[in-house]
């Protein structure tokens, strides 16, 4: 029975906005990796990617645990947005109008849970979530200087 659930989260945009993506790992509690995904997202800004990827894991955990699991599993999400962070924690005000609604998607999955805390890292601590942020990147503009 798993207790807990650790999420690290990324996202990011390459120009400001600009084509972004996001990297997701879900580890059980002892840090071992049980998934990972990389998505293109389109054209958004380096924070709207860095929501979309809370957004993408809560909703995945939910998907692979089911209902009735995730009610009584901690999760933490690790990220090394403070800005993200500091917004989920309510440390900090939502100004941006385009980021106010991807907020409430959050708090609104986050219903379905259990215990949700958003923790902070240093970059170093979140190099797996990164890499594969760039990884879609890099294929992606490939990709996209073939058409």
């Amino acid at each position: 029975m798993m207790k807990k659930i650790i999420i690290f989260t990324d996202g990011g945009s390459r120009g400001n906005p600009g084509p972004a993506a996001i990297g997701i790992l879900i580890c059980d509690q002892s840090g071992k990796v049980l998934k990972k995904y990389g998505e293109y997202l389109g054209i958004l800004t380096n924070n709207e990617a860095e929501y979309q990827a809370v957004i993408f894991a809560l909703k995945k955990v939910k998907a692979l645990f089911g209902k009735k699991k995730i009610k009584e599993t901690d999760i933490e999400i690790r990220s090394d947005s403070e800005f993200l962070i500091k917004q989920l924690n309510g440390e900090y005000k939502i100004l941006e109008p385009k980021i106010q609604p991807l907020f409430l998607k959050v708090w609104n999955l986050k219903i379905d849970f259990g215990k949700v805390k958003f923790n902070l890292v240093p970059r170093e601590k979140n190099k797996e979530a990164d890499r594969l942020v760039n990884e879609v990147l890099d294929v992606q503009a490939k990709t996209q200087k073939l058409f």
